[in-house]
């Protein structure tokens, strides 16, 4: 995951492995190496490096669409605490969704023209997340009432994060199938994002519901 936003292995993952030392000058004294600085100057001339090592300009599409799965994971980590709170059982699926996030950055990170088979295989994205959305969206769909207006993010704090986390979606979709066109990125990817933001609506009414939360609904102002 780290990789995949470009950055290098930092904070706990870049402690992996290391291990505690005698102090200088006292044998029963331990102290720990030094911890890796959160900072690597790498990209203070405007570049940072994809997977596969290319070193692109950070206005470049794949760096914005890292960024925009980067906020959607934490939308929805913000409205999985919020749900928390309410004690909703989809809170798991929520976590879910954000590891699967991380895989979707893996793989934007990883350019098809420049990976080599190796970086395929790490950063490949199936169609099972896919058809697993499907069918929480279903499962979800079953229980709601009909559909019969337009609804308004709202429905409580829990609600209304899942529709901000939607909105999100759909940016960091709109940002995805540009590569995916151009060969970039696996269509997979696309498709879990266009699911997840359906998934993320449902969710979002199915949290009023069980808080017993009015939608707030579309009104057409009188002219």
């Amino acid at each position: 995951a780290a990789v995949a936003a470009g950055r290098g292995l930092r904070g706990p993952l870049g402690m992996a492995g290391r291990r505690w030392r005698s102090g200088a000058g006292s044998p029963d004294r331990a102290a720990p190496e030094r911890a890796p600085r959160i900072y690597t100057r790498t990209g203070d001339s405007g570049f940072s490096s994809t997977f596969t090592g290319e070193r692109r300009p950070k206005g470049d599409r794949i760096f914005e669409a890292l960024g925009a799965t980067d906020e959607l994971s934490s939308a929805i980590g913000l409205a999985g605490e919020f749900s928390s709170e309410k004690g909703h059982t989809f809170v798991d699926q929520l976590h879910k969704v954000q590891c699967m996030l991380q895989d979707v950055g893996s793989n934007l990170a990883t350019p098809l023209s420049s990976a080599r088979e190796a970086h395929r295989k790490r950063t490949s994205f199936s169609e099972k997340p896919v058809l697993e959305l499907e069918q929480w969206i279903d499962s979800y769909s079953e229980q709601l009432p009909p559909l019969r207006a337009f609804i308004l993010p709202s429905g409580g704090r829990s609600s209304a994060a899942l529709h901000f986390s939607r909105a999100v979606c759909r940016r960091a979709e709109r940002c995805v199938v540009p590569l995916v066109q151009a060969g970039e990125a696996d269509p997979n990817v696309a498709k879990y994002l266009n699911r997840l933001s359906d998934y993320l609506f449902v969710l979002a009414r199915y949290a009023a519901m069980k808080e017993g939360k009015e939608e707030k609904i579309y009104i057409k102002p009188e002219p």
